[in-house]
């Protein structure tokens, strides 16, 4: 089969096509015929060097998320059978034209969505479920921050929390994006690049803010959030120490929380898995919720998309297109 592999750490140009041995499924894993497979950040930074791939996992080929049809089931899956089409969440392996996955990591596409749609789902949803509903416990009538409003978390947090009942605030780097996100359902999208989000939000407090930049945000942050408040965790692009006034903390009962997804256990996943198909797929179902696509991208022009990516110069999310 074809793949995308890392040849050497570093830039885009160290994305290269390549001929791989075709991945033979487990007892309890499908092999998936690949049609389209979603690019997230954290591919980009795998490529440098700096978020390598778990114990067990194929090391050079990135790829966490991917839509296509059951090839092929081990012998313990009851549950899907080939030509079966279905969306999974993976620890690797994605930028490929097929890839084996857990069988329970997997979520049927609906209808109504292409493979290049449904590649945009599973990274974006069980990140945004897990940490904003799960970890945050947004509730309606919760305000919620979230930054980056213009990505792939950023649109699917607007649009889950929107639906959800929730008063959704965002911040972008562009007039543009900041008007696509209120489009979204965003009640306030803050241009960072012209206004201090902080005070431009001082007359709101946040139930729940989810935090992908790290410590150049976290006094800010404290200072938004509401008694009994959220902070949560997904990255920290802009340092990991922060100073910390434990004080503030007892007074306001505030929570600080994280997590990262790569890395946890199969059981895990599953479970979150089925939490997402119970609350998030009837909406996906009934078209309410809609992955945002900037563009798709060949296979073998995965260095593109990873040059797109860094610019930061899109909306939603890119997705390689691995065959029609």
């Amino acid at each position: 089969m074809n793949a995308v592999v890392i040849a050497a750490y570093g830039g885009p140009e160290s994305l290269m096509l390549a001929e791989r041995p075709m991945p033979v499924p487990l007892d309890h894993e499908v092999l998936i015929k690949v049609y389209a497979a979603g690019i997230n950040r954290s591919d980009v930074f795998q490529r440098k060097g700096h978020y390598p791939a778990p114990a067990g996992v194929v090391a050079d080929i990135p790829g966490l998320e991917v839509a296509g049809v059951v090839e092929a089931c081990g012998s313990g899956v009851t549950r899907w059978k080939p030509g079966d089409r279905v969306c999974a969440l993976l620890a690797g392996g994605g930028y490929a034209e097929y890839v084996t996955v857990n069988a329970t990591h997997c979520l049927p596409i609906p209808d109504h969505l292409g493979f290049i749609q449904a590649a945009c789902l599973p990274e974006t949803v069980f990140t945004v479920w897990h940490n904003v509903f799960q970890r945050g416990r947004l509730q309606a009538g919760d305000t919620l921050l979230v930054h980056g409003g213009g990505g792939g978390i950023g649109t699917t947090a607007i649009q889950l929390a929107v639906q959800f009942g929730a008063a959704v605030y965002t911040t972008a780097g562009s007039e543009g994006k900041c008007r696509f996100c209120e489009q979204l359902g965003a009640v306030r999208c803050i241009n960072y690049r012209e206004a201090d989000f902080a005070q431009a939000l001082s007359d709101v407090q946040f139930d729940v803010i989810l935090d992908s930049i790290g410590a150049s945000y976290f006094e800010r942050h404290v200072a938004l959030l509401a008694e009994e408040g959220r902070l949560v965790f997904i990255n920290a692009v802009e340092g990991s120490r922060a100073p910390m006034d434990v004080m503030k903390l007892m007074q306001r009962r505030l929570t600080l929380t994280g997590s990262t997804l790569r890395a946890r256990d199969a059981a895990f996943k599953s479970k979150l898995r089925a939490a997402i198909e119970q609350q998030v797929w009837p909406l996906v179902e009934a078209g309410v919720f809609r992955p945002v696509i900037h563009r798709d991208f060949p296979l073998a022009q995965a260095s593109e998309a990873h040059r797109t990516m860094e610019s930061g110069d899109f909306i939603g999310k890119l997705v390689l297109a691995v065959r029609e």
